[in-house]
């Protein structure tokens, strides 16, 4: 790391300590997220399946993601997409566009940010491909996935998305992002919407999936959304 940036880092640890994106514990230095307790509880995924994710969604990840989500913490968007950006380059991962899974207008009004918006800006830095952050709207304000089961999750977003400016990925390959795939229902429904709109294919990366994501992989062919293909 070049001398200045060196400096500007210490200058702004000084101002403000660096602490533990889960927990709060003071850190040593802010180029870690978590601290040495909280960065065990990490588990990562491995490297074939998709959609692709850094981790499986569990211990101090999840707790970060929720923080990003549900606390009013778009500052650790940084942080998360520094692992996004870590897993991109281990699997060379190439695009041409980046989409952020969106979210409905009025719960965009209500937390002020899109938080896969703010990660899929770093993924595109990683793979030096162009953010189509409006390519996609949510048409839907569906209730909460949390709490339901994959035919749930599936229906609930079957008709959520559609694409609100075709030619922005018609013949490209799109790399989707979002923050955690539980059953696949809310990629799978995007892809879907996508494709039909003339991508030529479709990719997803995501900070966590959830173990319920891994079991589900087998059974959505009896599941009428479109898969992800790339």
């Amino acid at each position: 790391m070049p001398r200045g940036r060196v400096l500007v880092r210490l200058f702004s640890d000084l101002l403000s300590p660096p602490s533990c994106a889960a927990c709060d514990a003071a850190l040593a230095t802010s180029t870690t997220m978590l601290c040495r307790p909280c960065a065990a509880t990490v588990e990562r995924c491995p490297s074939g399946d998709e959609p692709w994710a850094f981790g499986y969604f569990g211990g101090a990840l999840a707790t970060v993601v929720k923080r990003l989500k549900y606390a009013g913490r778009p500052d650790l968007a940084r942080p998360l997409g520094h692992l996004l950006r870590e897993r991109c380059r281990a699997l060379r991962l190439s695009a041409e566009v980046v989409v952020p899974v969106p979210i409905h207008p009025r719960r965009l009004a209500e937390r002020g940010y899109n938080q896969a918006a703010l990660l899929a800006a770093h993924v595109a830095v990683e793979v030096r491909a162009r953010v189509a952050a409006t390519a996609l709207q949510r048409t839907i304000d569906v209730p909460q996935q949390a709490g339901l089961d994959r035919a749930g999750r599936w229906a609930n977003v079957a008709a959520a998305f559609q694409v609100r400016h075709g030619p922005s990925v018609a013949g490209r390959r799109v790399l989707l992002v979002d923050d955690v795939a539980t059953t696949g229902a809310t990629l799978g429904a995007c892809s879907g919407v996508l494709l039909a709109a003339g991508a030529a294919s479709v990719g997803a990366i995501v900070v966590a999936r959830t173990a319920l994501e891994s079991a589900a992989r087998d059974a959505r062919k009896d599941c009428p959304a479109p898969r992800i293909r790339t």
